[in-house]
């Protein structure tokens, strides 16, 4: 029962487009309301899409570049609470937050694309070279 989980969650973690589907399938039926099923999608993506660049990374150059994944994110949140409190001269944590997060799949969604594209150029040039 635990490998069926783990396969499950290692299928949403490697086609985060999925996750994305489904989540918006159930939350429309829930809630309803189109805007609301895709803020709600995109906000549980986008914890999917760090994970899959994670694992892309650790794929393709057999190593964890977590630190720094998590590190970009910290300076991110530094950087997206100054330009609030330089706008605004107050800080209103909600909606710094939402922006960060929905900045970060914005980001993550590109960085995801772009690995699976150098992911799939790699593999097939090492299976040319090998031949």
């Amino acid at each position: 029962m635990t490998g069926f989980f783990s396969s499950i969650i290692a299928t949403f973690v490697t086609i985060p487009v999925l996750g994305y589907i489904i989540v918006f399938v159930i939350s429309k039926f829930v809630t309803k309301q189109h805007r609301k099923s895709v803020r709600i999608a995109i906000d549980v993506t986008t914890l999917l899409l760090i994970l899959a660049v994670h694992y892309f990374i650790m794929a393709i150059w057999d190593t964890s570049l977590l630190w720094v994944i998590l590190l970009i994110m910290l300076l991110l949140a530094v950087v997206f609470v100054l330009v609030h409190w330089k706008m605004k001269h107050d800080i209103q944590f909600s909606k710094v937050f939402k922006g960060y997060w929905r900045f970060n799949f914005l980001l993550f969604g590109f960085i995801y694309i772009i690995l699976i594209v150098y992911g799939l150029f790699h593999r097939v040039s090492m299976s040319i070279s090998m031949s």
